[in-house]
C-alpha cells in the first residue's frame, strides 16, 4: 500500500471532518508506516521531483487536507436547521424548497429534504429560518409532492415529532402541503422524465426493482426482496453507485466507441453521465461513482497514468468540498470503505488465492471479501450483526442483476424482452431468497475492527512471505549457473 500525496490529503480531509480516535489512529499509522517506507526507499526520486525534502511534501499534503475537512466539517454544521422559534413554541407550519424526491414507503407516506425560508408558529408568530429538515409526509399527500418536483417551494402543515434520541434531528411530520412557487423549467422537465420512466415500468412484477435499480426509486420495489437482499448480505446491489454506473458508460462506450472514436466516445459519455446522475437526483455513493468517472476521463485525455487509489483519494476531496453534509451519511461512508477495501485489500487476497481458483471466480471474490472486511466494523455499529453469506451471495447476484439491468434498458426500447425481465427477476428472487436462510452474526464494532485489522495483517504477512520465496527461488536459479535456455524453462 504505497501512499500518494493526493492519499496523503485524504487521510487528513478524513481525521479533520470526522474528528474520531478511530480515524485519528489510522490516519496516523498509515502516514507514518507509508512515509517510513517512502523515505526508505525511493528519497532521491522524489527529491529530484519536488525539489525539497520527502517528509515536507507529505506534511504539507496532510494539512492541507486537514484545512478541506475542517472546513467542510463547519459547512456541513450549516445545513442543521435553525428555526428562529423554539419547538416549544408550537410550530405549526414550514416554508422551503424541496431539496430532493420524496422516498414514499411501502407502508404508506414518504420522506424528502426541505431546505427552509421560514417557519411559523401558534398565534401568527413567524421567523426567518434556514438549514434542512426531514418533513415525513402523509400517504394522501405523496403523489401531489412528487408531482411538485424537485425545487418546487412550498407551505407544509404539521408539526415536529418529539425525537426517541436526543442525538437524531427531529422530523416534521406534515398534514397538508401547498405550492407557492413551482420548480423551474429544468426540474419539471426532469420530473417529468422520471414520471414517465417509472410509469413504463409499472405493472410488471419486476417493475419495482427495475425502478431501483436505474432510477434508485424504491417506492414499488417488494418489501419482501428488499428485506431478501438485506438478509443476504446484498443490500448494496439496490443502493445506485459505482456498479451501475459501470454498467450504463459500459453500454453508451460500446454504441459510441466505433462511429466517433475513443476520445470523442469518451467526452460523450462523460456528458451522458452527468445527465443520467442529474436524472437520478442526488445520492452520494452514486455520485462517488460519477466524480471518478470523469477523473478517469480526464486522465485518459491528458494520457496520464490512473492510479485507482489516487483517484478514490481525489474523489473523496471533491465530494467533500462540493457536498460536506453527504459524508455523514451511511450510504457515503460504505461507499469509499468497500471500494479501499476493494483497492487495498483485495489485491493482497487475489495474489494469496491466485492459481488455487479460476480467474474469474478468483478476482470477484477477492474484490468481495476485500470490501466485506473494509466496512465490516461500520456495519456492526450500525446493525449490530454481519452476513458473510454476503461474500458468497454477491459472486452470483450481481451478474444476474447486471444481465436484469441491461434487459431493462432494451425494454424500454423494445417491450419484447419483458418475459426474460421475469425470469431474471424469479432467478433473483430465488437466490437471494435461499442466501437469506443464512444466520447473520451477532457483532460489535471494536471486536470486528480487531479482526479486520489482524486479517489484513495475516495477508500481507503471507504476501511478503510468498513474495520472499519467489525471489529467493528466482536467486537461486541466477546463481546455479544454468544455461539461458534452462533458466528460461
Amino acid at each position: 500500500m504505497r501512499l500518494t500525496l493526493v492519499l496523503c490529503a485524504a487521510c487528513g480531509a478524513a481525521l479533520a471532518y470526522y474528528s474520531g480516535i478511530t480515524f485519528l489512529l489510522v490516519a496516523f499509522g498509515f502516514v507514518v508506516v507509508s512515509l517510513m517506507r517512502t523515505l526508505a526507499y525511493a528519497p532521491i526520486r522524489l527529491r529530484s521531483r519536488y525539489g525539497f525534502r520527502v517528509a515536507r511534501v507529505y506534511v504539507i499534503a496532510f494539512a492541507i487536507g486537514l484545512s478541506i475537512g475542517l472546513a467542510a466539517a463547519n459547512v456541513a454544521r450549516g445545513v442543521k436547521p435553525r428555526l428562529g422559534l423554539s419547538i416549544s413554541n408550537n410550530i405549526v407550519g414550514l416554508q422551503g424548497m424541496l431539496r430532493d424526491d420524496p422516498r414514499a414507503f411501502m407502508q404508506g407516506g414518504g420522506m424528502a429534504s426541505v431546505a427552509l425560508k421560514r417557519v411559523s408558529g401558534a398565534g401568527g408568530l413567524s421567523a426567518s429560518a434556514s438549514g434542512s429538515v426531514q418533513v415525513f409526509f402523509p400517504a394522501t399527500t405523496i403523489p401531489r409532492v412528487k408531482g411538485f418536483g424537485r425545487g418546487a417551494e412550498v407551505y407544509i402543515e404539521g408539526a415536529f415529532q418529539p425525537a426517541k434520541d436526543e442525538a437524531r434531528e427531529q422530523t416534521f411530520r406534515a398534514y397538508a402541503v401547498h405550492v407557492i412557487r413551482n420548480a423551474p423549467a429544468l426540474e419539471r422537465l426532469r420530473t417529468s422524465v422520471r414520471i414517465w420512466l417509472t410509469e413504463r415500468f409499472s405493472g410488471f412484477e419486476w417493475g419495482g426493482l427495475a425502478a431501483a435499480l436505474l432510477l434508485g426509486v424504491k417506492d414499488e420495489l417488494a418489501t419482501s426482496l428488499a428485506v431478501a437482499y438485506q438478509d443476504a448480505g446484498c443490500s448494496h446491489i439496490l443502493a445506485l453507485s459505482g456498479m451501475h454506473l459501470a454498467i450504463i458508460a459500459a453500454l453508451i462506450a460500446f454504441v459510441l466507441k466505433r462511429p466517433l472514436g475513443i476520445r470523442p466516445a469518451a467526452l460523450a459519455c462523460s456528458a451522458l453521465i452527468l445527465l443520467y446522475v442529474y436524472l437520478v437526483g442526488n445520492l452520494p455513493s452514486l455520485n462517488r461513482a460519477a466524480i471518478m468517472y470523469l477523473l478517469g476521463t480526464l486522465m485518459l485525455l491528458a494520457t496520464l497514468p490512473k492510479q485507482g487509489a489516487s483517484l478514490l483519494g481525489m474523489s473523496f476531496l471533491i465530494q467533500l468540498i462540493l457536498q460536506p453534509e453527504a459524508a455523514h451519511t451511511l450510504s457515503f461512508i460504505l461507499s469509499y470503505l468497500a471500494l479501499a477495501g476493494i483497492f487495498f485489500i483485495s489485491e493482497l487476497i487475489y495474489a494469496l488465492i491466485r492459481g488455487l481458483l479460476p480467474d474469474f471466480v478468483a478476482k470477484p471474490l477477492a474484490a468481495s471479501l476485500g470490501a466485506f472486511i473494509a466496512t465490516a466494523a461500520v456495519v456492526a455499529a450500525c446493525f449490530g450483526v454481519l452476513r458473510p453469506i454476503g461474500v458468497i451471495a454477491g459472486l452470483v447476484l450481481v451478474p444476474l442483476t447486471t444481465a436484469f439491468m441491461l434487459a431493462a434498458i432494451l425494454f424500454l426500447a423494445v417491450s419484447n424482452v419483458a418475459p426474460l425481465l421475469s425470469l431474471l427477476y424469479n432467478a433473483l428472487v430465488a437466490l437471494s431468497t435461499l442466501a437469506a436462510r443464512a444466520p447473520a452474526l451477532p457483532a460489535t464494532p471494536l471486536p470486528v475492527l480487531l479482526v479486520s485489522t489482524l486479517l489484513v495483517a495475516l495477508c500481507v504477512f503471507l504476501y511478503y512471505r510468498q513474495l520472499n520465496t519467489l525471489m529467493t527461488t528466482i536467486r537461486h536459479i541466477q546463481e546455479s549457473g544454468l544455461t539461458p535456455q534452462r533458466r528460461a524453462d
